[in-house]
């Protein structure tokens, strides 16, 4: 028996026995077991809570052979899909078994098929809106970027998988293939450990004390990056807020990539890349030789170039690129750091990264008005999260990047931004959100849009409105404007004040609310298409646009709560 092998399936009983709820109905153990793991495989590839995996899943009949389903915001005139598939096995824990050859065929159909509009596909009820949506964005022009992730509790697919996957024909720079097994899953749960390791330079380094710290900037070969990364993987970005965010969906990658491979420019790489910034605990050398030194570090973390040491890695690590690297560097910058140094670690990530939207949140959470909030939150009874934080969310509870789409929805009225921006809600839509928000707006948002999404996962009608999958954030926003019409209140008045009147109303009205809301919104769309019958492409199209805004005005006034 495989040890870790071992730990994921106790696990997954707890899952079911804790979490049964996030699982698909059935009392078959079996399959529950199986969809825990697909639950916790996507999880940890996503880095989000099991409650929020739980939303992308789409195991069960109809299916089309995917098990998760996760859309990424529009970037660059692209979007990210990652699918997963997961096979496990309940008796062989030996963590041996290959990740099956039938499953791989599957999983090269389902890529075939979903991403052509034109092609009819055998859905659920949880995978049709979402495949649709997909299909909305590609005829809109979007090109999706795939990642393709088959889980198993075992090795990797086989041989001759691959040799089918590479028939396939699909281009490595819209899908990629990655294997997640239970390997894979522990290493993340794990506490990090201190990352220790040795570090050649080369040539002459630049070594001195400032400002009370220690600091180095030098030039190290890429194939002692490669190796670095080869021994410790992952651990070495605990800290870094971009991690690895693959070739095929990073346009910086594919340039690094093309840079290394190429003859003519491999050699000035050091002079086109913005190299590496290191932190350690402590870094020791031979003070008594003039270059070439040999680094021994302790607590090493990588902050900022961690896709260009994945980059490299992947890159080297290709058997068939036979290249030298031998005379190809990377700038260097080391800061040794005191364990208090925390604050000052997160001003450098912030300095360092702050021209990449990607995971801004981490990096605003130290904001005076971020601090405002959750100051201002306690004294009204939620504790407010203003960094990320894996663990479930309890009901007293907000996490910032829940309050913020909540917020432009419900209050900045921009319902389709909040949905379909969300990667630049801590960036360039920073100030339209936070701007002039006190912790009673934010919370009331926030919760509105709890429970309309706590009402689309569970609508009391029995064949509810075909649009109500992509209708939350319009739904949210108008059920905001029905609770300050019906308190006769503008937003700028708001405040602790008259919080408690105001959650009093939304809660012994909410139904009332969302069942006018919706009635609002299929008035809306009756305005906009008429007759005519609207496919849920169409649908998805017209919410993410934001079309149907000019005839979602309140009846009455609606200035004030603008």
């Amino acid at each position: 028996m495989d040890i870790n092998a071992s730990i994921i399936d106790q696990r997954l009983d707890g899952i079911v026995d804790a979490n049964s709820d996030l699982l698909p109905p059935g009392k078959d153990p079996q399959k529950k077991k199986s969809a825990a793991f697909v639950l916790l495989s996507a999880a940890t590839a996503l880095g989000i809570p099991l409650e929020e995996a739980a939303e992308y899943l789409t195991e069960g009949g109809g299916d089309a052979g995917v098990d998760v389903l996760y859309v990424g915001d529009v970037e660059d005139g692209e979007f990210q899909v990652t699918l997963f598939q997961g096979k496990y096995k309940h008796k062989d824990l030996s963590g041996a078994a290959h990740f099956p050859e039938n499953g791989v065929k599957a999983a090269i159909q389902t890529i075939g098929t979903l991403f052509d509009p034109a092609k009819v596909l055998d859905m659920n009820d949880r995978l049709k809106p979402r495949i649709e949506e997909v299909r909305s964005l590609i005829r809109d022009g979007y090109i999706p970027v795939v990642k393709m992730v088959l889980c198993n509790n075992g090795d990797r697919w086989n041989d001759s998988a691959q040799k089918l996957i590479e028939a396939a024909g699909f281009s490595d720079s819209q899908v990629n293939w990655v294997h997640l097994n239970h390997n894979d899953i522990v290493r993340v749960l794990q506490n990090q450990k201190s990352v220790d390791d040795s570090l050649p330079l080369r040539g002459e380094a630049v070594i001195e004390d400032f400002n009370y710290r220690r600091v180095l900037i030098g030039k190290v070969a890429i194939q002692d990056i490669a190796d670095l990364f080869n021994r410790h993987g992952d651990q070495l970005l605990e800290r870094n807020i971009r991690r690895y965010l693959g070739m095929n969906r990073n346009r910086v990658n594919t340039a690094i990539h093309d840079t290394l491979v190429d003859d003519n420019r491999r050699k000035n790489f050091y002079f086109f890349n913005n190299g590496i910034t290191m932190i350690c605990r402590k870094f020791r050398h031979n003070a008594l030789q003039g270059r070439d030194y040999q680094l021994k570090l302790e607590g090493i973390q990588i902050i900022n170039g961690g896709q260009t040491c994945k980059t490299i890695q992947q890159t080297l690590n290709d058997p068939d690129l036979l290249r030298d690297f031998s005379e190809t560097y990377v700038l260097l910058r080391l800061y040794e750091l005191a364990e208090d140094d925390k604050e000052f670690v997160q001003d450098i990530t912030y300095a360092t990264n702050s021209q990449n939207p990607v995971d801004l949140r981490d990096l605003r959470a130290n904001d005076e008005q971020q601090r405002r909030l959750e100051l201002g939150m306690k004294d009204l009874g939620f504790s407010y999260r203003r960094k990320r934080d894996d663990t479930s969310v309890k009901s007293d509870e907000l996490t910032s990047s829940v309050v913020a789409e909540a917020v432009l929805a419900v209050w900045r009225r921009k319902p389709f931004q909040a949905k379909f921006r969300r990667k630049e809600l801590f960036g360039k839509l920073y100030e339209e959100v936070f701007d002039n928000l006190n912790s009673a707006q934010a919370i009331l948002a926030a919760l509105i849009f709890r429970m309309v999404e706590n009402e689309r996962k569970r609508p009391e009608q029995d064949q509810p409105p075909v649009f109500l999958p992509y209708a939350s954030h319009y739904k949210a926003m108008l059920v905001g404007d029905y609770l300050l019409e019906a308190e006769g209140v503008a937003l700028a008045e708001v405040s602790h004040q008259n919080y408690q009147a105001l959650l009093a109303c939304l809660n012994r009205r909410f139904d009332e609310f969302q069942h006018r809301a919706q009635d609002q919104i299929a008035e809306a769309l009756a305005a906009l298409y008429g007759e005519r019958e609207i496919s849920l492409q169409q649908l998805s199209a017209t919410f993410r646009r934001g079309d149907l805004m000019q005839y979602l005005t309140p009846a009455e006034e609606a200035g004030a709560v603008h």
